[in-house]
């Protein structure tokens, strides 16, 4: 029996990270800029819990209020806390957690530490380089 995969195996580890009290504007000039579509939001203090914001939430929040994204600000749309998982549990069960819950990134972090981010394009890109 071969060993498991380990989540820190296939993870990214370059993560995009933002302050929650950055505004929509800058979460989205990150987001074009790094082009990616979602950014993790700092922890408060210590024990606190990261954060996610995607494009798609700040377009909602934008259509809905017709705000101006200048004014409203990453803690007043992100969602907190982020799901997470071990960097060393296998990936089949982080899979299965993203699948269950229907996400499609989860943070990964060691004692509440980020320390990359797992989504289903690397799981992807992961069962493309076995077929190679």
């Amino acid at each position: 029996m071969q060993p498991p995969i380990l989540v820190e195996q296939v993870m990214r580890t370059n993560v995009n990270v933002i302050d929650p009290c950055a505004s929509l504007k800058d979460a989205l000039t990150m987001m074009r800029d790094r082009k990616v579509h979602s950014l993790i939001v700092e922890k408060n203090y210590e024990y606190d819990a990261y954060g996610i914001i995607t494009n798609t939430q700040i377009l909602q929040k934008i259509l809905a209020e017709d705000g101006d994204i200048e004014l409203i600000n990453v803690y007043d749309v992100y969602s907190k806390p982020v799901f997470s998982v071990s960097a060393k549990i296998d990936i089949r069960h982080a899979a299965k957690i993203m699948l269950n819950h229907n996400i499609k990134r989860v943070a990964v972090t060691d004692n509440n530490e980020l320390k990359g981010v797992l989504s289903t394009t690397d799981l992807t890109k992961y069962l493309i380089s076995l077929l190679e």
